[in-house]
């Protein structure tokens, strides 16, 4: 089974620049997106074409803002757009789909630049989330959580660490929350396979900077350690353009 996630950046911006096409050829049997930017009147009627997937979609509250859905061949038992508390779910920012074998939970996190009260808005956030992850994995279930994380977690994550020490998305107290998922039993499911340096899925439109690699990587799959087993791959797609974010994708055992 072949999960992907990918922030489009605007679906429909997207689907201009070969959504459609990548679909058609690979094929994934799950893909994630975030930041669809879009309302359920707008949801485009290439996607509601599309065969052989079923469509499950948050919108945010402020139109052309967030907002995620999950694209999936096989039809799942439940899916749900909550994590418990308004504030958070009013931003269309998850869609969790519970299947026979796991509760995947597709996340497009808080980014926190903007001022202090976003970045408090982002810390919490990801408190909140980390107790849903804790009560899913105690009720018994696996877990398999993918997105845009909006933080790197380590030196590696990204190009240029050092100048970016003081900047949302690389700050200690955000990459102390991805070293608690880990110390919490969640593995990174990527860096499981794959130890490499320059291996990045973001890069910003200014100064060339994926011709040039300038990146970081923010979009991951973490799953919880007992389910690790069945993850036989973990992979990023930097060939795939169409958005300032590439594809992220695990292999799952079937």
């Amino acid at each position: 089974m072949n999960l992907m996630s990918w922030n489009v950046n605007g679906l429909r911006a997207a689907i201009k620049k070969g959504f459609v096409d990548f679909i058609n050829t690979e094929k994934p049997d799950i893909l994630c997106l975030q930041e669809t930017k879009l309302q359920e009147p707008q949801i485009p009627q290439e996607i509601k074409d599309l065969e052989g997937y079923h469509a499950y979609w948050s919108h945010a509250e402020k139109k052309g803002y967030s907002g995620t859905c999950i694209l999936t061949k096989e039809e799942p038992l439940s899916v749900s757009h909550t994590i418990g508390e308004e504030r958070f779910d009013r931003e269309g920012r998850v869609v969790r789909c519970d299947f026979e074998r796991f509760s995947l939970f597709n996340v497009y996190f808080p980014n926190g630049k903007m001022n202090d009260d976003r970045l408090k808005y982002k810390l919490d956030f990801y408190d909140r989330f980390l107790e849903v992850m804790d009560e899913v994995v105690a009720s018994g279930r696996n877990i398999v959580v993918c997105g845009d994380y909006n933080t790197a977690h380590k030196a590696i994550d990204l190009a240029r660490p050092k100048a970016n020490e003081e900047v949302s998305g690389f700050l200690p107290i955000e990459r102390e929350w991805i070293d608690r998922l880990v110390a919490q039993g969640y593995v990174d499911t990527f860096r499981a396979f794959n130890e490499n340096p320059d291996e990045y899925s973001w890069w910003s439109y200014i100064g060339n900077a994926r011709s040039r690699n300038t990146g970081w990587r923010i979009d991951y799959f973490f799953v919880n350690e007992s389910f690790m087993k069945h993850v036989k791959d973990g992979f990023i797609r930097q060939d795939v353009f169409g958005s300032d974010h590439c594809p992220v994708g695990i292999v799952v055992e079937t």
